[in-house]
């Protein structure tokens, strides 16, 4: 699923990690840092040389230089670590004080136990047009939430991307050999003609299951979530049975990116042009159809094929990355 990088030894992101790990300082124009153990012997060596190059330079000033790095990454890595407890004390502040002003919890007096229940029960059918009263309060009222979890869905795949990437190339023949002896590849064309053979008459029922279950999520219990486990399934057991030569054919890096990223561009703008329009108390021009039929509940049924494609990809991407370290 990652591009092959050579030059990862000069990339940013080894610099940065190098940078986090206290290895390295961005702001001092390349000079290398390390931490004050050997940063002492590191000194002392090039004090030594450079006392040795030039023997009319004073000793001790070079020892006070020596000992004035040292404070100054001392005391950095201090004001750092203080910083951090700062910033989760703060955190832990402003959650608290949050907490304190919420209301009790199970108060009959509160929206959540009475307007807000009773809105989606009187209403929900009339303002969004789904039967299905969780669909219509996942993907109307609360949108933005589901846009938040499908979100969460994406990042979380490029967070295991960054974690269990392998690189095929690497300039280290041990490192080399040992990818490619973990590499499922080799095994290729798969030979298990009953997992054949079963995948053959599941995968097809599979998949059109997976596809009801996100079409009908606002007319009876489903929608994209489930429905995209299902697909998602209906990929990898094709991938076990048929490897992944065949399951490219139709399903690459590239799909896989440009369906996600189509699914939530389209997801962020109809909602925001929606809740837009609510805002402002405008007429949408979205037609919310007939309750019962399938082309109704305006905006929810493509918002399910969305939610239900992110969550799809981002299961088999999930298998991949930790099967073999990439698609």
């Amino acid at each position: 699923m990652s591009r092959t990088k050579d030059n990862y030894e000069n990339s940013r992101w080894l610099k940065f990690k190098k940078w986090i790990d206290g290895e390295t300082d961005l702001l001092a124009d390349g000079m290398e840092i390390r931490v004050p153990e050997e940063d002492s012997k590191v000194l002392s060596q090039a004090a030594q040389s450079a006392q040795a190059e030039l023997p009319g330079d004073d000793p001790g000033k070079a020892a006070r230089m020596r000992k004035k790095e040292e404070r100054g990454l001392l005391l950095f890595h201090r004001f750092y670590q203080v910083m951090s407890v700062l910033l989760c004390l703060t955190i832990i502040f402003v959650l608290l004080w949050t907490i304190a002003y919420l209301p009790v919890f199970g108060n009959a007096g509160n929206p959540d136990n009475n307007e807000v229940s009773a809105r989606y029960i009187e209403k929900g059918v009339e303002e969004t047009g789904a039967l299905n009263y969780v669909t219509g309060m996942i993907l109307d009222y609360r949108a933005f939430d589901t846009f938040g979890e499908s979100c969460v869905l994406f990042i979380a795949s490029c967070c295991v991307l960054a974690l269990l990437r392998i690189d095929a190339v690497s300039h280290d023949a041990q490192t080399r050999k040992r990818l490619d002896e973990a590499n499922d590849r080799l095994f290729e064309p798969k030979n298990d003609i009953i997992l054949q053979k079963c995948a053959c008459v599941l995968v097809p029922f599979i998949m059109i299951f997976g596809i009801y279950i996100i079409l009908n999520g606002h007319l009876s219990p489903g929608g994209g979530f489930s429905g995209g486990a299902v697909l998602g399934s209906g990929l990898i057991l094709y991938l076990n049975a048929f490897g992944f030569e065949k399951t490219e054919r139709f399903f690459t890096e590239k799909v896989y990116r440009r369906i996600t990223l189509c699914a939530l561009t389209f997801y962020c703008v109809a909602k925001s042009y929606s809740f837009f329009t609510g805002a402002n108390h405008l007429e949408s021009g979205i037609p919310l159809g007939t309750p019962g039929a399938i082309l109704s509940s305006g905006l929810i049924l493509p918002l399910n094929i969305c939610v239900g494609l992110v969550v799809a990809c981002t299961m088999y991407a999930f298998y991949t990355l930790f099967r073999k370290g990439g698609m």
